[in-house]
């Protein structure tokens, strides 16, 4: 058995792994709950000021507030945004949980809330794992720490809400559940963090690979690596174009890049274009990608203890192969996947002595850094701000607008806000005909439309203003409500 060190480098006994009931017994009195506790609520009030500013979107926060909405009434769960079944959209059957707060009260703040609360605890089964390797109290206390000031923790926390936020705490606490031999806890967990989001089944899948070669855990790796891959053709191949009558969303990303009519046909293409592939790997794009991946924990890395992160080759390649740039930066959710697998490398790296730093100040001060560079926090004053102009023209309008009731076409901006209702859908122009005929409230922001459009703004406006069954309600700095007239 390797030695393990801790913080002074001396060795160390490698903890005896404990029950599941003890660890909940070590949280009610650990002092990192009032880290997760203030980090939490840090989290709750940013996402929350973005919302009541009016910075939030329809798509994705008014997505899957309907939804939400729609499973608390008992209703089937068919976004009007998208047009079909939510599971035709990422599959995410874990998401049904959210029926539940929605019934007691639905409000869009459960999932701003409870979206900051799984990210905030990411922290503890970070830390079970630094003490599960060997680690001291101070050292698992700082890696503690780098979780919760890793800058994709806060930039994920305000872009609206995805499902995936739910799976990062678990999937991490599966990394912990595995090395601690708790079979029964582990499944579930897995078969959580798969009911998040769809594709989330190639990193459990790579991960029980990982599990099984390197790890010599049979029946982890077997049960993660069957679940993974057999979820990733449910999903793709029968559940999403049966729900959707289309192929899975994301397809449109890679069919640019390597062609093929099919998630099947594209994944042929990784070893039929190999051009392809390694000119887009051996890029300047991905070069920028990696780095802001690997540095915040470059002070920690080890060569030769990075071997858990085979588990992230399926998640980073599509992110570098996807013409979607979002997927390469630390503000979306994409890279949510690779975070638990980073921690744990340093993890095991400090645990055997290695790593540049190993002082708990000195990390925390690198990861402070890092944080006041890549963290999105400017936004609130240098971007958010700048629909304040009609912000309260626009809260006139929305409170005329009743709740529950008729259907609503309106702008990405308001579109969250409006969301408790079987039909709700965005201002566009196709099939325009199709989506006004029946309509009963339009409220467009002429002033600040969406993406600063003003000519398509303005096209649709105009043809608002020649629809007989419609009249002006509201207006104020811009903001129009148009209402269905009473016959």
């Amino acid at each position: 058995m390797p030695e393990l060190f801790d913080a002074a480098n001396t060795p160390m006994n490698h903890p005896q792994p404990i029950s599941l009931k003890g660890m909940i017994k070590t949280i009610r009195s650990h002092f990192l709950t009032k880290w997760i506790g203030i980090m939490a609520i840090l989290l709750f009030f940013a996402s929350s000021l973005r919302h009541w500013m009016l910075q939030s979107t329809g798509f994705d926060l008014g997505i899957y507030d309907q939804v939400a909405y729609l499973l608390s009434r008992g209703m089937e769960p068919i976004s009007s945004y998208l047009g079909f079944h939510h599971m035709g959209n990422h599959t995410a059957y874990s998401f049904y949980v959210m029926a539940i707060p929605y019934w007691i009260y639905p409000s869009v703040y459960w999932l701003l809330g409870i979206q900051a609360v799984c990210l905030a605890l990411g922290a503890f089964p970070t830390w079970l794992l630094a003490r599960q390797a060997g680690l001291s109290a101070a050292l698992s206390s700082a890696m503690a720490a780098v979780y919760l000031l890793h800058p994709l923790v806060f930039n994920v926390n305000m872009f609206d809400f995805h499902p995936e936020v739910m799976g990062l705490p678990v999937l991490l606490l599966a990394l912990w559940l595995a090395r601690n031999d708790q079979k029964f806890w582990f499944c579930v967990a897995v078969l959580f963090v798969l009911g998040c989001k769809d594709a989330l089944s190639v990193t459990i899948a790579a991960m029980g690979f990982w599990l099984l070669v390197f790890e010599k855990r049979r029946f982890y790796g077997a049960f993660a690596l069957i679940c993974g891959v057999v979820w990733f053709f449910l999903a793709t191949q029968w559940i999403i174009p049966a729900l959707s009558g289309n192929e899975a969303a994301a397809l449109g990303r890679y069919q640019e890049v390597l062609g093929g009519d099919s998630v099947l046909e594209v994944a042929l293409n990784l070893f039929r274009k190999p051009g392809i592939v390694l000119g887009k790997i051996f890029s300047a794009d991905t070069f920028q990608y990696l780095a802001l991946l690997f540095v915040p924990f470059i002070w920690g890395l080890s060569p030769r203890y990075m071997v858990p992160l085979v588990s992230v080759i399926p998640v980073v390649l599509l992110n570098i192969l996807s013409k979607n740039d979002g997927q390469r930066d630390l503000v979306h959710q994409y890279s949510l996947p690779v975070l638990p697998f980073l921690l744990l490398s340093v993890i095991d790296s400090l645990a055997h002595g290695r790593g540049l730093i190993r002082q708990r100040r000195w990390i925390i001060l690198w990861m402070l850094v890092i944080f006041l560079v890549l963290g999105k926090y400017s936004r609130y004053w240098q971007g958010y701000t700048s629909h304040l102009s009609t912000w309260h023209a626009s809260r006139e309008a929305l409170a005329l607008i009743p709740p529950n009731e008729g259907k609503v076409i309106t702008d990405n901006y308001h579109a969250p806000h409006l969301s408790h209702r079987r039909d709700i859908n965005l201002l566009r122009l196709r099939k325009f005909k199709e989506d006004y005929m029946d309509v009963d409230y339009v409220l467009i922001n002429m002033t600040h439309p969406w993406n600063e459009d003003h000519e398509k703004a303005n096209t649709i406006f105009n043809r608002l203003n020649r629809l007989k069954f419609l009249e002006v309600t509201y207006e104020r700095d811009g903001v129009y409500l148009f209402t269905r007239k009473q016959s």
